[in-house]
């Protein structure tokens, strides 16, 4: 063997000790004291000026109910075993009407035929939570005497004058609003098409062609003596998190319908919503409701928002729908039937 040869093994192995030995050294354990690096941040789509890009259609359909069941009082988080559990009872139809926004406290009526069948339903998944409620920590609306009271009030109403005029009818019915603000999910269609600019979002809730256009220039709510049917937002950017404050709301609004809350609305709700971008699938939506008529204390949910394939098909409902006009004429047959005493 020659010199230059084995001069050229020995720098060889030289280097290969080096190169090992730099490498367990950046793999050593951190000191005792030291913080392990921090993990990346993901990557969320962006706009031009540098806000998150809430574009797209989205959906928050749920099982998970806005209140938690009475017989789970104790329980906040459902273990995984029991999400999928669940999860899996929902595939099968096993929870019953709609699954969504039955108030499950209460017993379906008796001789309820029920509605849809499980093709047109929209059930989604459990996000783990016994309510989508997390503050307060019972996950129970912190009603007031006052908001039970009309609550009830308006419960008996509806039951012993169920269609005297189309305004005993609810609004969804009536194809005024239907998911509202906050935008709770019900039995389908919970689809939310989000269009962008630095200016101003609009949220189409293709249910009723609902549309908020939320201005995010400053400008101030509009007077006071207005009130809309979803209220008036205002949104503004909180580092990468969307915050949208609603008020001027009508009181002719039934608050939380849908879901088996049969309270008339107010007109000093306040609604703050926060949409948070956290990857390129997913929205943590959540919001806080006010109204010191309705509950004694602020209540916030969250509600996940997931991305959706579109197109968001049309919902043709129109206050003049056929259908009203056979709820009416239905109820003047029955009352003339009991009246002339048949059955």
């Amino acid at each position: 063997m020659n010199s230059r040869r084995v001069a050229s093994i020995i720098l060889t192995g030289l280097a290969v000790v080096c190169l090992s030995n730099a490498a367990a050294a950046g793999q050593a354990a951190p000191t005792s004291g030291s913080r392990p690096p921090a993990p990346k941040p993901r990557t969320i789509p962006r706009m031009p000026d540098g806000h998150p890009d809430l574009q797209g259609i989205w959906n928050n359909s749920t099982t998970t109910p806005l209140q938690r069941p009475n017989a789970l009082a104790d329980k906040d988080i459902l273990s995984p075993e029991e999400t999928e559990a669940l999860n899996q009872q929902v595939d099968r139809g096993g929870l019953p009407g709609s699954g969504t926004y039955r108030n499950t406290d209460l017993p379906p009526d008796k001789g309820d035929p029920g509605t849809y069948n499980e093709f047109w339903w929209e059930r989604g998944k459990s996000i783990g939570r016994t309510s989508l409620i997390i503050e307060p920590s019972d996950g129970r609306l912190p009603l007031t005497p006052e908001g039970r009271r009309r609550i009830e009030s308006r419960a008996a109403a509806v039951k012993q004058h169920p269609a005297d005029s189309w305004e005993d009818r609810s609004l969804q019915e009536r194809c005024i609003a239907y998911h509202g603000v906050p935008p709770l999910p019900t039995g389908y269609n919970n689809n939310y098409a989000i269009v962008q600019t630095k200016d101003q979002i609009a949220i189409l809730h293709e249910m009723i062609h609902e549309i908020r256009i939320i201005p995010l220039d400053g400008r101030p709510h509009v007077g006071p003596r207005l009130k809309l049917w979803l209220g008036d937002s205002r949104g503004h950017w909180e580092g990468d998190t969307l915050v949208v404050e609603t008020t001027n709301f009508t009181d002719k609004l039934l608050s939380l319908s849908g879901i088996g809350i049969f309270g008339t609305g107010t007109t000093t709700m306040k609604v703050v919503e926060r949409f948070t971008r956290v990857d390129t699938d997913t929205i943590d939506y959540r919001f806080t409701v006010e109204d010191p008529a309705t509950f004694t204390t602020p209540f916030t949910a969250v509600l996940p928002m997931r991305k959706t394939d579109g197109p968001v098909y049309e919902y043709a409902c129109h206050e003049g729908n056929y259908g009203l006009s056979g709820i009416l004429a239905g109820a003047r047959a029955q009352e003339k039937t009991a009246a002339s005493g048949n059955r």
